[in-house]
């Protein structure tokens, strides 16, 4: 049985780590730009505020949250919806960002807590308990995390915590295929990955012919995009499990472009 609990306190410790990074930024430095492209350190958070705002309308209000997203849809503005709402927050002074994304997670956290148990809320893409949507909360603030690291020089010590990213990547391989117009393989794949405690992590049955292995950041990495395949040190058994990691994609949306190879 999933613990909601013990998944809400990861993620608010998740926001935490960032938080204790960019809240003593200057103003210029939160104009540093990130990995990805066009999106400077705020544009970073604005985006996570953003998210967790649709989030807790989803939470909330699911009817509003749907009427919105059918509007985006009716409007053709399905493409630009995400980054003009990075956009339009990365233009606010960044100690009213910082506030107002602490307000939203925290209100989020909360509301989380109080989904009845059975319950399915609306997402972008399939909807979600309220334990999997505090799983891609997690995820998603890992990612973002990760490109405000990598944008401020922070080495970052893989926490525990990236077991909930490995778990939804490993969730997602159906979707990912599905998502670049490929059928999904018809058996369960073998995934092993070495965890930052240097214990092994395990999915999927012992005697599965497709195999992926390596350590556990450089597939939390790989699947939510934010680094190249040949600059990890994952491993593929098989041509199914081999084509997966081509495309391994844990984030709701069209398919992303990855990153370029260091």
């Amino acid at each position: 049985m999933i613990d909601l609990t013990a998944l809400l306190a990861d993620l608010r410790a998740e926001g935490a780590e960032l938080d204790s990074w960019v809240e003593p930024l200057s103003d210029e430095e939160w104009a540093t730009p990130t990995p990805a492209a066009g999106w400077t350190v705020a544009h970073q958070v604005a985006h996570l505020a953003w998210t967790d705002e649709r989030s807790l309308l989803a939470v909330t209000d699911p009817e509003a949250f749907q009427a919105e997203f059918a509007a985006a849809l009716s409007g053709g503005n399905v493409a630009h919806f995400v980054d003009d709402g990075a956009a339009e927050g990365a233009a606010e002074p960044p100690a009213k960002l910082l506030a107002r994304w602490r307000s939203l997670r925290d209100a989020l956290n909360s509301a989380l807590a109080q989904v009845p148990a059975g319950t399915k809320l609306p997402w972008y893409g399939p909807p979600m308990s309220a334990a999997s949507m505090a799983t891609a909360r997690i995820m998603e603030t890992w990612a973002h995390s990760c490109d405000v690291a990598d944008a401020l020089g922070i080495k970052r010590s893989p926490s525990p915590r990236i077991k909930h990213v490995a778990h939804l990547g490993v969730r997602t391989r159906d979707f990912a295929f599905q998502l670049n117009g490929r059928t999904p393989p018809a058996e369960p794949f073998r995934v092993e990955l070495l965890a930052p405690d240097l214990t092994l992590w395990t999915w999927g049955p012992s005697d599965a012919a497709q195999r992926v292995t390596g350590p556990a950041v450089d597939f939390c990495r790989l699947v939510t995009q934010r680094v190249h395949r040949d600059d990890t040190a994952l491993v593929a058994f098989g041509a199914e499990a081999d084509e997966w990691l081509d495309i391994a994609q844990a984030f709701a949306g069209a398919p992303g472009t990855g990153r370029a190879k260091a």
